[in-house]
């Protein structure tokens, strides 16, 4: 017990040690170096977090602090990221072991790119390279989440992601399943805002070579959409049939069923106000520069969400368009039969130029023709890139793109840019089988 306490007492020193060198060669780091307190009563092989503590082995500190103080600044600083991109919180229904290595991988990327004297281990990098070629890491943010995306698209041989775990990993994840306050989720944002912030402003010039990890943080910073949620914003106020359980006064309606048996004093209101979906429109860029797997992907997922009974009043009128440089297809659903339908029947028409201006002009039309009399919006699912109206239509529309695979930019101001990140469309509740290979034309 005493040889214990004598190596933990040694890993508390040499990790205190590297914080300091850290914080002097890499002052941007300073909120996140602060937010971790190393801490005993978990035992790991290496060195652990559960977003609050810091978990150590002092043996394993120490043999690696005999090789090279830069050793252990380089597995201080790969647990620090993984709390820095909240890689701990998005582990959650994901493949567990896959995302440990992806995240190991990011990490590491990161770290390689770092060119600092306190970082310079001893290790052979060249052979990872090819690796992070394969992964596209000379030409986008390296994230977790890409490389998880594109592992799971190649259906990484068990064989190979065992040689990968060998080489990248460094400390250990069994915390990442503890369950995490809010307050640590919080904490560590802040922390990496004040990161890129000190990275942008105070210490632009001691965070030269930091590029990556900016990177990696603007990526983790940038706005996010609950497309869930932003559907209701073309929601509209209607009257359906059902008990309003607001509108009257319970105590009036129990006492008349107390005095006189069956008769309430109140009757219930046979209809209530809600808010749902009457009049949608959705179009779908069909042009060559937008993936038929993407847009398969985004209408399975889109209908996973609109065939929910509370999303549409039990009568409403959709359209879906599709369109490259000139109107492909118009069907009209009216019901949620119908709907599950045409996605069992779904056929991608197009693979020519982008000109948006089409759609615009036959939903003005159908609106003309009184087919749409309570259209709140229009979605338009495309890669930004196109022929848009020179002109607001009477109606709110939104240009839905993936982030990181589209261009924002080119949406006019009049119009709602809606980022979607790709893993949210791999989380399907009516599976991508829905919208075969076979059915492009």
């Amino acid at each position: 017990m005493a040889e214990d306490q004598k190596w933990q007492d040694l890993g508390e020193k040499i990790l205190s040690a590297a914080r300091t060198e850290l914080y002097l060669e890499l002052p941007f780091l300073d909120a996140a170096l602060c937010a971790l307190r190393p801490a005993r009563g978990f035992d790991t092989p290496t060195m652990a977090t559960d977003g609050a503590l810091l978990y150590y082995s002092g043996a394993w500190l120490a043999s690696r602090y005999e090789r090279s103080r830069a050793l252990v600044c380089r597995a201080w600083l790969h647990l620090l990221f993984h709390c820095i991109l909240r890689h701990p919180a998005k582990r959650q229904g994901r493949d567990g072991a896959l995302w440990d290595l992806c995240c190991d991988i990011a990490v590491e990327h990161l770290l390689d790119r770092l060119h600092y004297p306190c970082l310079a281990a001893p290790e052979a990098v060249s052979k990872r390279e090819a690796l992070y070629a394969r992964l596209g890491g000379d030409r986008r943010p390296l994230t977790a989440e890409a490389v998880y995306r594109q592992f799971r698209r190649e259906r990484l041989p068990a064989y190979e992601q065992a040689g990968l775990v060998r080489e990248f990993y460094r400390d250990d994840h069994s915390l990442w399943e503890r369950t995490r306050s809010q307050g640590d989720e919080e904490t560590w944002r802040r922390a990496a805002e004040r990161v890129q912030t000190n990275m942008e402003t105070l210490f632009h010039e001691s965070a030269a070579g930091g590029e990556a990890v900016l990177e990696q943080l603007r990526v983790e910073g940038r706005e996010r959409h609950d497309y869930r949620a932003f559907l209701q914003r073309f929601a509209s106020l209607g009257e359906e049939l059902g008990v309003d359980p607001d509108a009257f006064d319970y105590g009036y309606y129990a006492y008349g069923l107390r005095l006189y048996g069956d008769l309430p004093l109140i009757e219930p209101l046979e209809t209530r106000e809600v808010r749902r979906i009457r009049d949608l429109v959705v179009a779908i860029d069909t042009s060559m520069s937008t993936s038929g797997e993407l847009v398969r992907r985004f209408l399975s997922y889109t209908y996973s969400i609109l065939q929910e009974t509370e999303s549409f009043f039990r009568s409403f009128r959709l359209r879906i368009l599709q369109c490259d440089d000139q109107l492909r297809s118009d069907r009209a659903i009216g019901s949620a039969e119908e709907l599950r339908a045409y996605m069992d029947q779904f056929q991608l028409i197009g693979q020519s130029a982008t000109d948006f201006r089409p759609v615009f002009r036959r939903v003005e039309e159908l609106q003309r023709q009184g087919e749409l009399r309570d259209l709140r919006g229009l979605l338009y699912f495309t890669d930004g890139l196109g022929i848009y109206p020179s002109r607001r239509p009477p109606f709110e529309t939104a240009f839905v793109m993936l982030s990181g695979q589209g261009f924002p930019e080119r949406v006019p101001p009049w119009a709602i840019r809606v980022l979607l990140d790709e893993d949210e469309l791999s989380v399907l509740e009516a599976g991508p089988e829905d919208l075969s290979e076979e059915d492009i034309l």
